[in-house]
C-alpha cells in the first residue's frame, strides 16, 4: 500500500541526509526566518510527472482578493493520484525526522488534513502578498512552524516572476528572493516575524507548488501567541496596506471571540471514506 509514497520518500530522504550538515548551517545562518533550498531533490522525469499531473485550475478553488490571486487544491482524492503520493511522501516520518534534525525544531509533525497545504498554481498576474501563515492548525491545538514548498514548473527563473520572498525585516524592509526554481524544495520557518510572498508572476506558464506544513505542540521561540493569517500591502502600496491592517484588527477581534472562527475554511482535505 502506497509504495510510490515510500519510493518518493526514500529518495526525498537521500537527498536531505546527503546534504545535512550543509543544510543545517544554511538554516542555521540564514537569519530572522529560518530556511534552506534543495535542488534537484526528485529525477527530472518523476519532477515532470507531477507537474503534468496538476489539475485544470476549473478544478481547483481561485482565491482572488487583495490578498492574493492563485488557484489552490487540497481534496487530493479529486486529482491524479501521484499528487497525494508525493504530498504525503514529505510526511513520512523519516522525513520528518530528518528535517526536525536540520532545523532543530523538536515535536515535528505534519498535517494529514493538509490545513492550507495541498498544491497550488499561479498563472500570469497572480501573486500572494506579504503575510504571516495562520499561527495555528485548524483545531488551534499546535502551533505551525515549518513551511515547505516545493516547485515543479519547468524553465522556471527570476524573470518568470512568481519567486518566493522573505522579509526579515518585516513588509517595509528588502525581501530576500528565492526563485521558485524546478525541482527546488524550499523549508521555512513560520512564526510571528516569518512575513513572507509571492512575487506576481510573468511567465504565460503556470506556476505550480507542492506545500506541506509542520506543527508543534510548541512555537519556535518558545513564546504563546496566535494570529490569523495576516496579510500586508507591498512597500509601494501603501493605500492596500491600510486596508489590509484594519483586516487584520478586524479578523483578530473576531478569533478572540470565536476561537476557531465564525466560518469553516475548506482548505483542507475531507477524507469522507475515513
Amino acid at each position: 500500500m502506497h509504495s510510490k509514497r515510500k519510493e518518493i520518500a526514500a529518495v526525498i530522504l537521500a537527498a536531505l541526509q546527503s546534504k545535512k550538515e550543509l543544510l543545517k548551517s544554511y538554516y542555521n545562518d540564514s537569519g530572522k526566518i529560518g530556511h534552506f533550498y534543495l535542488d534537484e531533490l526528485l529525477p527530472t522525469e518523476l519532477a515532470l510527472d507531477i507537474r503534468t499531473s496538476f489539475p485544470d485550475p476549473s478544478l481547483m478553488r481561485i482565491k482572488k482578493s487583495l490578498r492574493e490571486l492563485k488557484f489552490i487544491g487540497a481534496q487530493m482524492d479529486q486529482y491524479n493520484p501521484l499528487l497525494e503520493e508525493v504530498i504525503y511522501a514529505f510526511q513520512d516520518p523519516t522525513i520528518v525526522s530528518t528535517i526536525s534534525e536540520i532545523t532543530g525544531i523538536e515535536y515535528l509533525e505534519p498535517d494529514e488534513m493538509l490545513y492550507a497545504g495541498g498544491v497550488s498554481m499561479m498563472k500570469k498576474g497572480h501573486f500572494l502578498n506579504p503575510h504571516l501563515d495562520n499561527s495555528h492548525d485548524i483545531n488551534v491545538d499546535k502551533y505551525r512552524v515549518l513551511n515547505l514548498l516545493y516547485y515543479v514548473s519547468p524553465q522556471w527563473g527570476l524573470n518568470s516572476g512568481g519567486n518566493l520572498e522573505l522579509w526579515p525585516n518585516g513588509p517595509k524592509g528588502q525581501p530576500i528572493v528565492i526563485e521558485s526554481k524546478f525541482n527546488r524544495l524550499v523549508v521555512m520557518a513560520t512564526n510571528r516575524y516569518s512575513w513572507h510572498s509571492v512575487s506576481k508572476v510573468r511567465s504565460d506558464d503556470c506556476r505550480c507548488c507542492v506545500s506541506n506544513y509542520y506543527f508543534s505542540k510548541d512555537s519556535i521561540s518558545k513564546e504563546n501567541y496566535f494570529h490569523v493569517t495576516s496579510f500586508r500591502g507591498r512597500p509601494e502600496q501603501a493605500i492596500r496596506d491600510l486596508i489590509l491592517r484594519m483586516d487584520i484588527k478586524i479578523r483578530m477581534l473576531i478569533r478572540r471571540v470565536f476561537k476557531k472562527g465564525i466560518s469553516h475554511t475548506g482548505h483542507y482535505y475531507d477524507k469522507k471514506d475515513e
